[in-house]
This record gives C-alpha cells, structure tokens and sequence, in this order.
C-alpha cells in the first residue's frame, strides 16, 4: 500500500464538531463564509468494500471562516444506502462500480424494479435557496447547509425508468435559472435538458423540459458546457446499449464500451428556444468536466474541457489500483474544442492549451462562467506522476503557464476560487482546498493567494478528511450553534 492509502485517504472520515480548529498563518479579514464539500465519507460496510473512488457512503463537510477563526462539522448523508449500512452492515444498492450481493432471481427482477444508490456524493449546489447533494443518479439529497443534517429527497426528472443525471448543473443567477442534463435509457434513449426557475422554492423535479436528442447508445456524460446563447452537449465514445444496463448484470460504468471510431460528437442547442443549432464530430478524447464554453466572434462556440487520450483513467480509480505503490493516473489536460454553428465538414481538432496535468478544474463561476476573457483555471495535478494527486495548479489558458502548489507527502483536494469582494482582477481572491498530510494522517483547509498562489493559512484538523470530490463556498452560510449540529 502507498503512503495516501496508509494515511486513512481510503479509510473512512469520523463524524465530528469542531468549534475551534487551529489556524496557522492569517486569514484575509474579508474571507468570511463557508466551504461545503461532498464526497466518500467510507469505502467498508460490514466486511464488504466498495471497489472504487467514486463508490462510498456520501459525507458533507463544512469548514466555515469567521472573524479569522475556522470550524468545522461533517456527517454523513441520511440515505437509505446509509442507514442499511449502518444498520444492516450491508451495501444494499449498485454504485458506479460496485453491486450489492445479489442473487440470480434478485437480478432479473431489478428489470422490472431498477434501484439504484441514493447516497448522493459527488457535488452540492444551491438552487431556489434549497441546498442539494448531487450525484449521476436519479436522487438528488436536500439538506441544511448549517447542521448537515438531511432534509429529504428530489430529482431533475420525474421520468419513472433508467435515468441519470450530470452533477454539474449550470445555474445562471442573471437569467434566475438552473440547467441540467438527463439521459433516459431505453429502446431509443434520449438526451434531455431539464431547466429550473430558480425562483421558485419548488422542487427541481417541477422545471420543464427545454431540449432533447434521441441516441442509441449512449456515453458517459458527467457535465456539459454552457456559453452565453448555447448548451454543449460532448459525447465521448464512451457508449453503453441500454439493454445492458436494464439488466443490470455488473456494476453500472462496466457495461460501457469504448469505441473511438465513432469519435467525440458534439451538439450544441439554442439556450432560449432548446432547439438542434449543429452537430459535430471531433478526434476521439474523453472527459469528466466541462471547464468553459463561450460565443466567438468568428461565428463557432468555443468548448473548454479537462480532456484524455481515452477513457482509461476510470479504470485508474479502482481502490486497488489507487493502493499500490507505483499507482499512475493518466493526466487531463485543458483542451479546447471550436465548433463552427455553420459549415461544419470533416472531424475537428481538438486544440491542447497547456501540457500541465489538471483534474477538478475551478474558475471564478461567479463572473467568468461563460466569458471569453476567462484567463485561469484552478485544479489538482500530478507532479511526480507517481501516487495520487499532489499537487495544486493555475493555469493561464492564453498562454499555457502554469503556476503550482506542493507541499511533500501532502494531496489537496479540488481547489475553489473565493473572490475578495471589489475585485478588479480575475484572480484578486483566495483559493480554498482540503488537502491530506500524509506523514502525519491528518489533513487541513489550505488557503492560498490566487495571484501569487503561494499558502497565507491553515487549518489543521486532528483527523484525516477521505479524498472527496466538489463542493462550493457560501458567503452568507455561518455554523449553527453546537447544540443544534448534534
């Protein structure tokens, strides 16, 4: 086993209130607010493992920061899969890599009856002031962002059979909406945009319906791109037969075949009518996250994502592949793709931006989601190249520069922009990362200056925090008081 594996970064993360965590350094007087994070808060249910990263019991995690201070809660997400866990010391529903045991009769029934996870660990977004854990899956997880605890459950899809869900949604506060894609399987699957009036408190199952696309095998699609006028649909050649998985014979992302001859085929649709603009097909790559999208002056939209060579980097995050001692992630690197809207013949290219390794990739969403002046992007990276991410990075995608952060025996987690409010400057702010000290099998909240991306603070918990994925800082979110987070 390696020294991330050996420090608990696939253990499991203890539910805990801390009132006070220790600081080191000093935090800038205007950063107040609190960092929500979801993710794996366990890998073993009784004396079963889950197989893979993004497998496991969902955590939330709140680091706020306050008068200079910092505190910190977790807790696990109150889900049927977590209460079987708990309770029954069973995984009972399929994962994106992992199956409950089940017999042959319970196999063939789950045609007729599909089941799958509700523990929702993967993102968290606010939409119509509602606070939601958001995973691939149909179910989506409300919950109170002060006490954690969990509130109940809604979907982007009141459709009743074999769907998933983006966990990317693209919120647009100026327009007062949110949008997301869903794929429904069937005979003739269908790709389908579900948009939220975010002023309405309702649930987000209530939006409508704003564009759709039949297909007949469909790819894996974990987000989507969205510019000023357009949504981006990009799908890789990473294509499932939908029969395979209303079977549901193996775990969900093993009935998906790679086949990079049909290449990465993108479609992009009207954002205010929903209506088919073009398709397009570029050279076979693959990808998790959508990073920008923008309108060209030249007449194309500009699509910027985190791209691989193909989709072997899945195969990367099996727990057992992640334990041992010579593990190799393949790189993502930033990738653009320009899609004319007329004209189009032949297959694109797909542009590389820079050679810098990056993963959970981050902009200021707040005023450069859609913007062709967008210059940074914040993610994890690989430096030695062996082990798992190590590494924080800054890359300028006009010209490919990159700047990093790396402490050794230290891997940070996604890196969140919070910007110092009257900023004039793109990268006037901080950025935020829960980041594992290896050596000493704790971890703490890192917060670096944007500009010079060099560390100004910590905060140090007494515990290790389980690798996890996305989260969102909430300037208006404060910690309730220690009685009503037990």
């Amino acid at each position: 086993m390696n020294a991330v594996s050996t420090a608990a970064g696939f253990g499991e993360s203890p539910e805990t209130t801390l009132d006070d965590v220790p600081v080191i350094g000093t935090l800038p007087p205007w950063l107040e607010g609190s960092l929500l994070r979801n993710g794996p808060g366990t890998f073993q249910v009784g004396e079963r493992r889950y197989r893979h990263w993004f497998d496991g019991l969902a955590m939330l995690h709140r680091f706020t920061i306050s008068g200079g201070r910092v505190s910190y809660a977790n807790r696990f997400l109150e889900t049927e899969a977590y209460r079987a866990a708990r309770d029954e010391q069973r995984i009972a529903f399929p994962e994106f890599a992992t199956d409950p045991c089940r017999s042959l009769f319970a196999r063939a029934m789950a045609v007729f009856d599909p089941e799958v996870t509700d523990s929702a660990k993967v993102n968290i977004a606010r939409i119509a002031e509602r606070f939601l854990a958001l995973a691939e899956t149909p179910v989506q997880v409300e919950f109170d962002p002060e006490t954690l605890r969990t509130v109940g459950v809604t979907g982007w899809d009141r459709s009743t059979f074999g769907r998933m869900t983006t966990v990317h949604p693209q919120i647009d506060a100026a327009r007062h909406e949110a949008i997301n894609l869903v794929t429904r399987y069937g005979a003739v699957s269908t790709y389908v945009f579900r948009r939220v009036d975010t002023r309405s408190p309702g649930q987000i199952a209530g939006g409508s319906t704003l564009a759709g696309r039949a297909v007949r095998e469909p790819g894996y699609i974990h987000s989507f791109g969205m510019s000023e006028r357009h949504l981006v649909l990009a799908e890789f050649p990473l294509v499932v037969n939908p029969v395979s998985l209303l079977l549901w014979l193996r775990p969900y992302i093993e009935n998906f075949r790679w086949k990079p001859a049909r290449g990465t085929r993108i479609h992009i649709f009207d954002r205010d009518t929903g209506a088919h603009v073009t398709s397009a097909t570029a050279d076979p790559f693959f990808a998790f996250h959508h990073v920008n999208a923008y309108d060209d002056a030249d007449g194309s939209v500009v699509v910027d994502l985190v791209g691989y060579d193909d989709a072997s980097v899945i195969e990367s995050f099996y727990l057992h592949r992640l334990e041992e001692p010579d593990v190799r992630i393949p790189p993502g690197t930033l990738r653009r793709v320009r899609v004319p809207l007329s004209g189009t013949a032949g297959r694109l290219p797909v542009e590389t931006l820079s050679p810098t390794a990056i993963e959970l990739p981050s902009i200021d969403y707040a005023r450069h989601n859609t913007d062709p002046d967008l210059h940074f992007v914040y993610g994890v990276g690989l430096g030695t190249g062996i082990g798992f991410y190590d590494q924080l990075v800054k890359i300028d995608v006009r010209t490919g520069a990159a700047q990093r952060w790396r402490s050794a025996g230290c891997y940070p987690g996604e890196g969140v922009f919070v910007g110092r409010p009257g900023r004039q400057a793109e990268d006037d702010g901080v950025v935020l990362s829960v980041v594992l000290d290896a050596a000493r099998g704790t971890s703490f909240l890192l917060v670096l200056d944007a500009a010079e991306f060099t560390e100004i603070a910590r905060a140090e918990l007494p515990h290790p925090v389980l690798f996890g994925y996305h989260g969102q800082f909430y300037g208006d979110i404060r910690p309730a008081p220690a009685d009503a987070a037990g």
